[in-house]
């Protein structure tokens, strides 16, 4: 990303003669405004923001005999995934992000049967981004999703093709059949909606919500008998295809840690279980 800075030098001179000059640099990064006032006894200069503090003042008074320089350059330096900005050094721009890699496991389940669930995305592949110079972001983006829930031993879940029903059943009571493990894996394209608003330099708060749209849906059945490996696989599930999620996270610079409440059913109805109000905890990168 292209980053503007201003670089504020003053060359004060010496009031006496005979002493040597001195030179005071003051760097001042991405400042939102500064304003430079002549007086009939010099020059005063008034910084207003930084970087990382929109509410930082920088005040400096020259007299007729000192000499004031100020400088804008510009630099390039690889910030993706963070952002990509169309306009540089203003009170409001727009830019283009990739952010909000994550990871989180869930906290509650409406169905019985969930043993654990597990998610991992990235929020946006691509956002478009609104800030002010008040610390607000709001962003509307497109990212993936996945999510995979397992059934407590020894239940198991099984789809039948004919009807396109999922239903639980029980492993097979063989004494030697072990490592038991069913799944029911969702992935999803996800459109966040959300707010950012900056509480204190890079400590935050975000909320917001999310359409998903379900593409995808298959349940996988693992087990060992004897020395002999089986692995089923079944898809074609009728998952609801558009669902609805709410997030919530708290960050400090570039990571943090989130919350999402899942209200809407994974299955159509008559479908499969009731799967719904779910919540997940986990941790998030650049969100």
């Amino acid at each position: 990303m292209k980053r503007y800075y201003f670089l504020l030098t003053v060359l004060l001179a010496a009031v006496q003669l005979s002493a040597q000059n001195n030179d005071t640099v003051k760097v001042i990064d991405q400042p939102r405004q500064v304003i430079i006032t002549e007086t009939p006894t010099g020059v005063q200069m008034k910084v207003l923001g930084d970087k990382q503090d929109d509410t930082y003042t920088y005040t400096v008074q020259h007299s007729t005999n000192d000499t004031v320089h100020t400088s804008q350059g510009s630099d390039w330096e690889l910030n993706f995934p963070y952002n990509l900005s169309f306009t540089k050094n203003k009170d409001h721009h727009w830019s283009i992000i990739m952010n909000g890699f994550y990871m989180g496991g869930g906290i509650h389940h409406s169905w019985e049967m969930i043993n654990n669930s597990f998610e991992i995305g990235l929020l946006n592949i691509a956002a478009i981004n609104y800030s002010s110079h008040h610390g607000q972001d709001i962003s509307l983006g497109v990212g993936i999703h996945h999510k995979s829930f397992s059934l407590k031993r020894p239940n198991m879940l099984m789809f039948d093709e004919n009807t396109n029903v999922v239903s639980t059943t029980f492993y097979p009571d063989i004494a030697d059949i072990k490592e038991r493990t069913s799944n029911l894996n969702l992935w999803a394209l996800q459109f966040p909606l959300l707010f950012r608003q900056r509480i204190y330099k890079t400590f935050a708060i975000r909320l917001g919500g999310i359409m998903n749209w379900n593409y995808k849906a298959l349940v996988n059945n693992h087990y060992i008998i004897g020395n002999t490996e089986y692995s089923i696989t079944q898809n074609g599930l009728k998952q609801n295809k558009i669902t609805f999620d709410f997030i919530a996270g708290l960050t400090l610079g570039h990571t943090g840690i989130y919350f999402r409440y899942s209200p809407n059913e994974v299955f159509k109805k008559g479908y499969g279980p009731e799967i719904k109000n779910t919540w997940t905890m986990g941790g998030i990168i650049a969100f």
